[in-house]
């Protein structure tokens, strides 16, 4: 039997950014309470929650006192350690699981995954040392990308390498770092895959949707994605057989390249994001259920609600920085659905909120 919550319940959600503002927001019309955990005293998600525990997430005994507190455990970003989610499944409900976390922490782990359950992927290799890069770039070939196996997003830990003659400047920017190399794709759009997954095993992706990245930073999410109904059908089950391999609950986004082929095109894996995501922001506004509402409802072991849209496209723009300084101009908007994160300095490359259109 599964278990599961009832309202009344806490969810305890680790980590205190924009996502987990979101995922408590997205609780309390369902009658369920949050508790977020965060090492940073002005966590944007304090604002809106139940309670509240700041901590290191390394700290045992607050860890400990948090899970005695909840009644199932989540968490908002992927950089969680890895061995805090594994400390917190011995004393608590957590989804997604352990594994899942330390599958998608590690940029080699995840694309072995999407190779061993015949997911197309670019060429890719393990890198340790400088050594390994030249031997990795003969293999490859360039141009290529070297990323660090953990810890980077929004284009951190990446350097492009044009020629091998770049190979010491590439390994000396991404910091001598565990690395993987990965054959550059010349793709023609980015997509990305927002799917439920249930603690039954219930299955329910969104449409599809279609990104624009600028400085490495999404910038516009645009649903549905308007790509041939084959490479639908193939990036659905590839985020199906991914979610189902980890057993999987919760929501995840599986992010893909759709890139030339022969005569047609194809898709190639990514990355996973092991949590609800930038890319899906449009669901708030745009679907029946937003993924906000989808994952607290599968972390709780409730019924997945429908991913159905509400409109016939919905478009979501980051305000990143100073953009979020159009907010009245974007309250006067007729349409525009404005979410501000409740950040108190706006930097460079910084999300302070979105903006979300529904066309119908």
């Amino acid at each position: 039997m599964i278990r599961g919550l009832k309202p009344g319940d806490v969810i305890g959600v680790l980590g205190g950014g924009q996502l987990g503002r979101m995922l408590a927001l997205a609780a309390a019309p369902l009658g369920l309470k949050t508790h977020i955990y965060a090492p940073e005293a002005d966590s944007p998600a304090f604002d809106v929650c139940a309670a509240r525990t700041v901590a290191a997430y390394d700290d045992t005994a607050a860890l400990t006192r948090f899970a005695e507190a909840v009644d199932a455990v989540t968490y908002e970003f992927e950089n969680i350690p890895a061995e805090t989610a594994a400390f917190l499944e011995t004393k608590a409900i957590l989804r997604p699981g352990a594994r899942a976390l330390a599958t998608a922490q590690d940029r080699l782990n995840e694309k072995t995954l999407a190779r061993e359950l015949g997911i197309a992927t670019p060429a890719f290799a393990a890198v340790d040392d400088l050594a390994g890069l030249r031997a990795a770039l003969a293999g490859i070939g360039a141009p290529s990308v070297l990323k660090t196996r953990r810890f980077g997003y929004d284009g951190k830990g990446q350097a492009r390498i044009m020629d091998a003659s770049e190979a010491e400047s590439a390994w000396e920017a991404i910091g001598r770092a565990p690395a993987i190399l990965e054959g550059f794709v010349p793709f023609t759009r980015e997509i990305s895959v927002i799917a439920a997954r249930g603690a039954d095993g219930a299955f329910v992706p969104f449409p599809i949707c279609d990104n624009e990245h600028r400085n490495h930073i999404l910038s516009v999410t645009r649903a549905p994605a308007l790509i041939a109904p084959a490479l639908v059908a193939e990036a659905v089950s590839a985020a199906r057989r991914i979610a189902e391999k980890l057993d999987y609950v919760g929501v995840l986004a599986v992010e893909l390249f759709v890139a030339p082929h022969g005569q047609g095109e194809q898709v190639l894996f990514n990355e996973i994001a092991p949590r609800v995501h930038n890319s899906g922001h449009w669901t708030i506004e745009g679907a029946v259920a937003s993924q906000f509402e989808q994952h607290v409802r599968a972390v709780a072991g409730w019924p997945l609600g429908s991913a159905a849209m509400t409109g016939r496209e919905a478009v979501m723009h980051n305000l990143i920085g100073d953009e979020a300084g159009r907010w009245r101009a974007l309250l006067a908007e007729g349409g525009a659905h404005l979410h501000l994160y409740g950040k108190a300095e706006a930097r460079p490359g910084r999300k302070m909120g979105h903006v979300t259109r529904v066309i119908r």
